[in-house]
């Protein structure tokens, strides 16, 4: 064999490696802030946010944090990142014009993430959300509900909307999305065969079945996920699109005002 052949046929085993690596651990890299204790972020959160337990139908219990609705007012579902966790969302939707609005806020922890129960996958994150949806409607019966997501989160508020249907959600306030898993995969990996996730989070495929208003904003200096992957999606769903000056966290809540005056139920 020549030296040649030699250098091909490690250079494959390489490769062959890196993608068994790829496959093994990537759960791992997708679900980075699954694990770990609680955190003591909770102290800063207004007294009156509960940490509650949310039940799947799968078995699992989600730490979440729920704020009551006033009378009338709807309830943010908010979505965290995969790196995240709900308590930066509930801090903020329990407080600026939400609150001032009498808003509602219900954030679960993803399963296997701080608090709750299980381990993350695609299906596992969606039935997490279904079961959050659920349990706010237990808590406040009639309240319209906003499903916002940021990241991961997004792709998590877009698969809940696509189940519930028609008329299930007052609208969809998403930061940062992306169109697809695979395609971000293919961005930061172009080395690796994008076929390879187990979850490839396909919100191009069902944001269509949608027919609530959304909204998606995004920072247009995102190194995590380029403006233009929001871009696409808020084409896919004839959604108002919103370029922020700002990266992938800088954004959150910079729309805050406009999206609560957009979704507040009517009176």
């Amino acid at each position: 064999m020549t030296i040649a052949a030699v250098l091909l046929v490690a250079m494959l085993a390489l490769y062959g490696t890196v993608i068994a690596a790829f496959w093994w651990f990537q759960r791992g890299l997708l679900y980075p802030g699954q694990g770990g204790p609680v955190p003591a972020t909770a102290a800063r959160l207004p007294q009156a946010v509960e940490t509650i337990t949310v039940a799947t139908m799968d078995g699992e219990r989600l730490r979440a944090l729920w704020l009551a609705p006033d009378p009338g007012a709807g309830i943010v579902v908010s979505f965290h990142g995969n790196a995240s966790l709900p308590e930066w969302h509930a801090e903020r939707f329990a407080a600026g014009p939400w609150r001032r609005q009498g808003w509602g806020v219900m954030a679960p922890a993803y399963r296997g993430y701080p608090g709750s129960t299980g381990r993350p996958g695609e299906a596992g994150l969606i039935a997490d959300g279904l079961a959050a949806v659920a349990e706010a409607r237990r808590r406040a019966p009639g309240a319209p509900v906003l499903l916002h997501g940021h990241s991961l989160g997004a792709a998590v508020a877009v698969a809940v909307a696509a189940r519930i249907g028609a008329g299930g959600v007052r609208g969809l306030y998403l930061e940062a999305p992306f169109d697809s898993m695979t395609a971000m995969a293919r961005h930061h990996f172009r080395f690796l065969p994008a076929g390879l996730l187990a979850d490839p989070w396909r919100s191009d495929g069902i944001i269509g079945a949608v027919s609530a208003p959304i909204l998606i904003v995004h920072g247009d200096a995102d190194p995590v996920i380029p403006e233009k992957y929001g871009a696409r999606l808020a084409r896919i769903a004839k959604a108002d699109f919103v370029a922020l000056p700002g990266d992938h966290v800088s954004i959150l809540g910079k729309r805050d005002g406009e999206a609560e005056a957009r979704f507040r139920p009517a009176p």
